[in-house]
């Protein structure tokens, strides 16, 4: 209930739910320092440099408060008192959820002089909280083992600790964090603080190369009837929108009224510049949000007393005074960026025009597009081979590269539920054209009127016509190039497809390996090599026509690469890639829509340089290039 899952992500979210503690205490200013290590067995420890949990006896439970706060939903500092003004483990049952959930948790505490520790098994004490010498500083360690009986699989992912706490640093100004991964004989270590706080966030979002397209950053830092309001913004040359929005340094993935008071006061504000000198003349003019957000990189991050999330996972936030206060603070400073720094501000509203203008003509050319009877109620496409079944949950749909391809699927396929569709050649790349372009492509709008669904507003997942749509193209590097741009159409303009678990990636084999009578399929070179030994040691002999173990002659082994689905019989596409009952097929998902989003605009958007440097460095991870 309170991590979310007990899958991955909510095995990590343990060391967030300590962490955050430590990070109460650095924006109460009690903290300077937070140490996180990973210890043989994938065993946690969080250390910080604050105050220390108090020992005392706690007036209502009669025993250590430590105790009380380890064990004990919602006793937790935070709870019906003044010790923060702001927190982020609102529910006060952060540490005490841990301890539940860990096979074995051990607690030291540094306050007034002394260490303390207490030690539990499963979230119970094994001992009363006891003083074990003497300390000359303040702090709290937890060292816990997530339970093995909870969570099916205990490994944690370094990079995404390393993410989240580089995340934490940059919301919370002059705070050092360190990680130190000890499971491996060469230790990793990282260390984090940022005195520039979000700006210095903004920095980090911003060095994937994409071009500033004016010299300062908007930075306001305020607070507003109680509210701590910090914002920064800039504008690049993409298209991509950007948007980070933090409550109590806790990210909200849906965002909220703090992000919704940005949106309102920036373009307010914009709108009212661009009129009063001149940039906007006609009173219907006015520039829409989705002119102003083109390009745009935001962070808002707020702090308040009684943050009101919606669901346990903290996903919203829902308190209108945040909304007040972030359009008090935005609406004040950006009004002063722009008569301060009219460069900046010419090019702006240059940005934000131009982007109306595109957006106009976006507008009049997929309204020709999609006007009544163009993706609905129309025939489907000519090339389209659909399936007898008319129930999407049990309808496919295969996209198949080139009609060579096509021509086997069709022969191969069970007729009864699966469909084909082939597409010739490269579709277009949406991540570098307006939805107007990419609708103009026959390929992808005989794609959209296959699926059913239409697309932008007029999209209804209600209408899809296949509960399993397979992306099918070639074991080669044109083929995967296919993939990634079926991908990236997928994921930037039918994301609720992916999200519904509905898309797939089809898994051809790459090698044919026969000894006789006797054949298997290999998917990889180390598949295909494994093979070969196995039929060469049952007495077949070797690609040379050698014999095998026995002495005995044999039949050779022979080996086949398949260059490209259109080289396999029917037979063969249905046994190795289209039988539910052989294939393998591989659904997509999205663990992580930020970084998602950061790859494809790094490997598919216009910019170039973030695309050499991503390939340069990770050219030594190439093991096997089709060249």
């Amino acid at each position: 209930m309170y991590i979310g899952t007990t899958d991955t992500a909510g095995l990590h979210h343990l060391i967030w739910e300590v962490v955050d503690n430590s990070i109460d205490e650095a924006m109460a200013g009690f903290a300077t320092n937070i140490e996180v290590k990973l210890l043989e067995g994938n065993v946690v420890s969080v250390e910080d440099n604050g105050r220390g949990i108090p020992v005392d006896i706690h007036k209502q439970t009669k025993t250590s408060a430590l105790e009380t706060v380890m064990t004990t939903l919602h006793a937790g500092g935070k709870f019906g008192g003044e010790s923060y003004k702001v927190s982020g483990g609102l529910h006060g049952v952060g540490v005490s959820v841990v301890n539940a959930l860990s096979s074995w948790l051990k607690v030291e505490v540094c306050r007034d002089g002394s260490l303390y520790t207490q030690e539990y098994v499963r979230g119970k004490p094994k001992f009363k909280v006891k003083k074990i010498g003497a300390c000359s500083q303040t702090g709290t360690k937890v060292v816990f083992s997530p339970d093995t009986e909870i969570f099916s699989k205990v490994e944690f992912d370094r990079r995404r600790i390393v993410d989240h706490l580089r995340q934490q640093a940059y919301l919370t100004k002059g705070i050092r964090i360190i990680f130190i991964d000890e499971r491996e004989p060469a230790s990793f270590y990282y260390a984090f603080r940022f005195d520039g706080g979000i700006k210095s966030f903004l920095d980090y979002l911003n060095d994937d190369g994409e071009k500033l397209i004016h010299e300062n950053i908007f930075y306001a830092d305020k607070d507003s009837n109680g509210v701590g309001v910090e914002a920064a913004f800039a504008y690049n040359e993409g298209m991509e929108t950007k948007e980070l929005s933090f409550a109590n340094n806790i990210y909200t993935t849906d965002g909220g009224m703090h992000l919704t008071g940005f949106k309102s006061a920036f373009t307010r504000t914009l709108n009212d510049y661009a009129r009063t000198n001149g940039y906007i003349k006609e009173k219907d003019d006015n520039l829409t949000g989705e002119d102003v957000r083109e390009g745009l990189t935001v962070i808002v991050s707020v702090k308040l007393r009684e943050p009101q999330f919606e669901g346990q996972t903290k996903a919203r936030l829902g308190n209108t005074e945040a909304r007040t206060a972030v359009e008090a603070v935005v609406g004040e400073a950006f009004k002063i960026y722009l008569e301060t720094r009219p460069n900046d501000a010419r090019a702006i509203v240059g940005k934000c025009l131009l982007a109306a203008k595109a957006r106009a003509a976006a507008k009049a050319a997929k309204e020709t597009i999609l006007r009544k009877g163009v993706l609905e109620g129309l025939a489907l496409p000519g090339k389209l081979a659909d399936c007898q079944s008319r129930k999407a949950e049990e309808s496919e749909l295969f996209i198949v590269e080139g009609d060579s391809a096509g021509g086997s699927a069709k022969q191969g396929r069970d007729r009864k539920f699966q469909a084909i569709l082939p597409l010739r050649g490269k579709i277009l790349n949406v991540e570098k054209a307006r939805i107007d372009k990419m609708l103009a492509n026959k390929e992808i709008r005989s794609l959209i009127i296959a699926l059913g669904t239409a697309i932008a507003e007029e999209f209804n997942i209600g209408k899809l016509r296949y509960h399993k749509i397979i992306i099918m193209t070639d074991a080669d590097v044109d083929g995967a190039h296919i993939r990634t741009l079926l991908l990236s159409l997928f994921y930037r303009h039918f994301p609720q497809v992916i999200n519904g678990g509905y898309l797939y990636v089809a898994t051809p084999p790459l090698y044919r390996v026969q000894s006789g009578k006797n054949f298997k399929y290999a998917y990889d070179e180390t598949e295909r090599e494994k093979i070969t030994e196995e039929f060469s040691s049952k007495g077949g002999s070797s690609p040379r026509g050698e014999a095998g173990d026995s002495g005995e002659k044999s039949s050779p082994v022979n080996i086949q690469r398949y260059k490209g689905l259109g080289e396999m019989n029917p037979d063969q596409l249905w046994e190795t890639t289209m039988n539910p009952q052989t294939r393998i097929l591989k659904q997509i998902n999205v663990l992580d829509a930020k970084e998602a989003d950061r790859l494809f605009d790094i490997l598919m958007g216009s910019e170039v340089m973030p695309r050499k440097h991503f390939i340069i460095t990770r050219s030594h991870q190439v093991t096997n290039l089709d060249l």
